[in-house]
């Protein structure tokens, strides 16, 4: 009896749909380890838009950075960091794409970013439940702006969501959401809140930051939507 406990507990995270006896899904708990061991993607809310931040943390010297990517643009007024398995993310990415140009096609008008964020939760909660497949082993910071202003959500592999005034995922995230929760104000300017974001990220990558594995990108209330910043203008950041 002794030697079959370990391979009865085991056994519990075989199948998606099966719950242990302590009402856990241990195949999203998994993927949740795995959003834990990502690259760090940080999101803030401004008064004047949504600032985004990543780190593409570039594994190899001779990789170009700016084909790596964390922040993708979904609409003009919406834009999302991924952290986790990168081609769960870039399926759920195109999934939102599809869905902000299916809504303007219809509704001759954008979709406001809580029923993006919906729409995305679905598909991943839907992946919790059925036999033969596995959960979406990847966190997305969606944030963009909408009638009710600048707004940042998080979605789970499990397909519940929240929304925050700032928040990271992935690697860095005990460190920098500690130091979000102190230095974070609400009327902050995107300026302001890179320089912030930029912090927090020097925070948790220590000797490890560098600029080119930074991706930024703010959507402004502007005419401009979504603008990722070039290396110079980033540059004006990293430098003070």
């Amino acid at each position: 009896m002794t030697d079959m406990l370990p391979h009865d507990i085991m056994g519990y995270d075989r199948a998606i749909t099966v719950f242990s006896p302590d009402g856990r899904l241990l195949q999203v708990e998994y993927a949740k380890k795995t959003v834990s061991q990502g690259a760090t993607a940080i999101g803030i809310v401004c008064k004047d838009g949504i600032v985004l931040i990543a780190d593409k943390r570039i594994a190899e010297k001779l990789i170009v950075p700016e084909s790596v990517e964390k922040i993708y643009k979904i609409d003009k007024h919406i834009g999302a960091a991924v952290t986790g398995i990168m081609s769960d993310g870039r399926v759920l990415i195109q999934r939102a794409q599809t869905k902000a140009q299916s809504h303007k096609i219809t509704y001759d008008e954008p979709i406001d970013v809580l029923s993006l964020v919906k729409d995305v939760c679905d598909q991943q909660h839907i992946f919790t439940q059925y036999g033969g497949a596995r959960p979406y082993g990847v966190a997305l910071l969606i944030g963009g702006i909408d009638a009710s202003g600048p707004r940042l959500f998080l979605t789970e592999p499990s397909g519940i969501y929240f929304e925050y005034k700032a928040t990271s995922i992935g690697e860095g995230a005990p460190v920098v959401n500690k130091f979000l929760n102190e230095n974070y104000k609400e009327g902050m300017t995107v300026e302001q809140g890179v320089k912030i974001g930029i912090s927090a990220l020097k925070k948790t990558l220590g000797t490890r930051f560098n600029k080119d594995r930074i991706d930024i990108a703010i959507i402004s209330k502007k005419n401009s939507g979504f603008k990722k910043l070039e290396k110079s203008e980033i540059d004006k950041y990293t430098k003070k």
